[in-house]
């Protein structure tokens, strides 16, 4: 069967490649072999952004009493609040499947899809063939070594839990791990998290750390810091012992349940790579351009198999990446993105463009401005002031460099810096801008006239 294009996956990038090449009238075959709309979908944003607001009902609920609040009793259902899950994720995967199965010069296959050579893919015994080929397989979560022994957990078997674990040990301090402490945290459990480096998020500024570290142990999250995995085993109850070397007199940790968010690996080890000359690097990430091609021009990788940013949005901009490449004179690129993301613990973290740590590293001549989210009137009048703001400017060009927020509704008006980035403005822009009062992005103009130099 000959097509114009074949798509491999459905996750963020896959289905709006597919339905702009159709709408081109290219013939396109688009291939699933689990459930359409991918890890944001199924196992990722959706599912846990909606663990995430239970979890902060039930928090407000029962830490409203500074407020005039007083809830007389607060009852999790984790069975209902997985039921409220399904549903979502039900009603995005079906809208992706039915999407693609009603549009024109789409058509739809089921089943595992391996690369027979540079133009062919095979499903379910029938071969396919194309001048172009999209790869969007996506990853799945790391499972630790010589652990798969182990009863354990991952951010997509977790979400499947219909009571609440009695004790929660959480291996890796990443965003993915934080989240799920939090929130499992607030329905009850009582949570351990394991990270083998000296800090949670690692790559973060020690002030970003060590914030979300205290906001953690606010909440009576038990923190295990410079503590590496070497062991675990399975007990007779059901319970999982996990053996550590770290430099505490405590050596091992049981819960009744591990969860392991070590990071996650690209579904590109069972496509048959080898037939096509694609090349990959030592984590079996498909190597790309700025047009996101691959090492042979034909065959495009997207969204986590690439390596190139592990999330929805930096997915969907890689569709728009490709299609510029294809239709619209290839105007957008890889070079032009930037990097930004949020944590969504509570506070929420966002940050986008270079960290504090990583201007320092490279030896920029900044300028930074940081308050305190507790001299922020609209975050003390809703009784919200942990955590801090942050930007950084390149005093030579007067542009962003960039700015991480911890503290309440940092996901949102973190855009207001990120529009600024890709406009090219220099701060001013922002610094002489009028906001609205109360508000805490008010605030962002004021921090801006008393920028100091990064020493």
């Amino acid at each position: 069967m000959t097509f114009d294009a074949i798509v491999i996956g459905t996750g963020q990038a896959g289905p709006s490649l597919a339905h702009r090449l159709a709408s081109e009238g290219k013939s396109v075959a688009i291939l699933e072999k689990g459930a359409f709309g991918g890890t944001c979908v199924n196992t990722g944003c959706t599912p846990t952004k909606a663990y995430v607001a239970s979890a902060r009902r039930a928090f407000v609920a029962k830490n409203s009493t500074d407020h005039g609040i007083t809830a007389s009793a607060v009852h999790i259902d984790l069975n209902q609040i997985k039921s409220r899950k399904d549903k979502l994720v039900e009603a995005s995967t079906r809208g992706v499947e039915d999407g693609l199965r009603q549009a024109e010069n789409i058509q739809v296959f089921t089943g595992h899809a391996r690369f027979t050579d540079t133009h062919t893919v095979e499903v379910n015994g029938e071969e396919l063939t194309a001048a172009h080929i999209f790869i969007n397989v996506g990853g799945r979560p790391r499972v630790l070594d010589d652990f798969e022994q182990v009863r354990y957990l991952t951010n997509r078997s977790i979400l499947e839990l219909t009571e609440v674990p009695r004790h929660l040990v959480i291996v890796g301090g990443g965003y993915i791990g934080l989240e799920f402490a939090q929130m499992f945290r607030r329905f009850g459990s009582k949570v351990t998290i394991v990270e083998m480096a000296e800090k949670l998020l690692h790559k973060a500024d020690d002030d970003v750390a060590a914030h979300i570290a205290e906001i953690l142990k606010s909440e009576g999250i038990h923190l295990r810091l410079k503590a590496e995995c070497i062991s675990g085993k399975t007990n007779a109850d059901g319970s999982v012992t996990i053996g550590l070397d770290c430099s505490e007199p405590e050596k091992e940790v049981t819960g009744s349940h591990v969860l392991f968010a070590v990071g996650r690996i690209p579904n590109t080890d069972d496509l048959g790579l080898e037939n096509t000359g694609v090349s990959v690097d030592e984590h079996g990430f498909i190597k790309v351009n700025k047009h996101l091609q691959s090492s042979v021009p034909h065959i495009y990788a997207l969204g986590d198999c690439n390596g190139r940013g592990a999330f929805t949005h930096t997915a969907y901009n890689d569709f728009q990446i490709v299609a510029s490449h294809l239709f619209d004179g290839g105007a957008r690129t890889l070079e032009n993105r930037f990097t930004a993301y949020a944590a969504y613990i509570d506070p929420p973290l966002a940050q986008v463009g270079l960290s504090e740590k990583e201007v320092r590293e490279k030896g920029i001549d900044a300028l930074i401005a940081k308050r305190p989210m507790e001299r922020i009137a609209r975050a003390k009048e809703m009784g919200e002031t942990q955590g801090f703001l942050k930007m950084l400017v390149d005093k030579e060009s007067k542009r962003f460099l960039g700015a991480t927020f911890l503290g309440t509704g940092a996901d949102e008006y973190i855009h207001a810096v990120l529009g600024l980035m890709y406009a090219r403005a220099d701060y001013t822009t922002m610094r002489d801008a009028v906001h609205i009062h109360p508000t805490v992005s008010e605030l962002l103009p004021t921090m801006l006239e008393a920028l100091s130099p990064l020493d």
